[in-house]
């Protein structure tokens, strides 16, 4: 029977192999066109008007001179319109992305190399610098780079490096499986080979250890593949973030947006899967002290809550754990600059030790990659499981 399950998943999946192909060389396709982009960008900057590359040099050389370790580590972290690869002097090497904007009725679609790391307005939108809107696009008043409080509100469908980075990793994730799916079709009863003798102990890891575990063997199977998908994707992004070069090192995980949006997959999936068990047990659950129910309802409430806290703290969890990883890599990495401004004999006796720990703390993420994967994939099957528990007579 699990011969069969495998069988029919595979050839699903090979049925759809000319089209994920197309859509794969696409994707690599436009990694290049992008990279092209960011190398004529940067003769672009260095023939830019000489009032802004009179401003930058001087914003850089403030920065030089007193190193600021927490906005460096923000800027590596978060989202962003390019793709910042490094800086050679005052000549920064950058892959810019797509901008794509709505605004009073209109869609705006231009390169993000037009803003200038955000020294420039372009069609009426600058970067904000300041404020809560920092980081995002604003619209400026007219003539001058000041944000128009007046404006009305921005829908932002850019490509942003997060979302490459996912278009990255989901390419990837096809090539990685279909690449499977061809070697169980071709070496049907013999050992595994490849990658193939990579990924099939983790599918199996996840299917039998966690699904039919929590879930039960007679509903497992429905949620296998979401499961699975969560797994994958996760592990990953946890992966590619750790790798410092273009097109990987995207802190996809370590944003609350995607992080947010599974754990409201999540939260659709456990909703529409309970059964009246479930639900009977947060308006009026068994064994509860009538006082806590009514007049106050204070355990429905209470459990009520739960609903929404549990996908929450999903959420929180996968973004809190790698943001913190890459942060705490980035601040031993910086203290060899904070000591450096001090004396310059001290940056350089503090880059060994800087270094070690970095390379300690990088291993260790390794661990965390998979850790953060199983908890996220574990949690969703226990709520699925919990959300599907049969009534139990022994409770009266």
């Amino acid at each position: 029977m699990q011969r069969f399950q495998r069988n029919r998943f595979t050839e699903s999946i090979s049925m759809q192999e000319p089209i994920v192909k197309s859509a794969v060389l696409r994707i690599l396709i436009l990694c290049l066109f992008m990279f092209s982009l960011g190398i004529y960008t940067i003769k672009a900057e260095e023939e830019h008007g000489t009032v802004a590359g009179q401003q930058e040099t001087a914003i850089h050389e403030e920065k030089a001179e007193n190193f600021n370790a927490g906005e460096m580590i923000i800027e590596h972290i978060v989202d962003s319109y390019e793709w910042h690869i490094l800086a050679i002097g005052h000549t920064h090497v950058s892959v810019p992305l797509p901008v794509i904007l709505f605004y009073d009725g209109n869609l705006t679609v231009f390169m993000s190399s037009k803003l200038h790391h955000g020294h420039d307005a372009y069609k009426g939108f600058k970067i904000e610098d300041e404020g809560a809107k920092k980081g995002k696009i604003v619209r400026v008043k007219e003539g001058t780079m000041e944000a128009d409080p007046d404006a009305g509100s921005i829908i932002d469908l850019s490509i942003t490096k997060n979302v490459f980075a996912i278009f990255v990793s989901a390419a990837l994730l096809l090539i990685i499986f279909i690449s499977v799916a061809k070697s169980f079709r071709k070496n049907e009863g013999k050992a595994p080979s490849g990658i193939q003798s990579l990924t099939e102990p983790i599918i199996i890891f996840v299917r039998d250890d966690i699904a039919k575990a929590v879930i039960g063997e007679k509903k497992y199977e429905k949620y296998l593949p979401y499961l699975l998908t969560v797994f994958f994707f996760i592990f990953l992004n946890n992966l590619m973030g750790l790798i410092p070069i273009f097109p990987f090192g995207a802190n996809v995980t370590g944003n609350l947006a995607v992080t947010g949006i599974m754990a409201m997959f999540t939260l659709l999936i456990t909703t529409f899967s309970a059964n009246k068990n479930y639900w009977r047990h947060i308006y009026n659950a068994p064994g509860v002290p009538w006082w806590l129910k009514f007049p106050v309802p204070l355990m429905p409430f209470i459990e009520f809550l739960g609903v929404f806290t549990k996908p929450f703290v999903l959420m929180v969890r996968l973004f809190a754990n790698i943001s913190a990883g890459h942060i705490i890599i980035l601040g031993f990495m910086s203290l060899i600059f904070i000591f450096g401004n001090i004396k310059g004999m001290l940056g350089m006796a503090v880059a060994p030790v800087s270094v070690a720990f970095g390379i300690f703390m990088g291993f260790l993420e390794l661990l965390v990659a998979f850790i953060q994967a199983y908890v996220f994939t574990l949690l969703s099957a226990l709520y699925f499981g919990m959300a599907m528990e049969e009534h139990n007579h022994a409770e009266h």
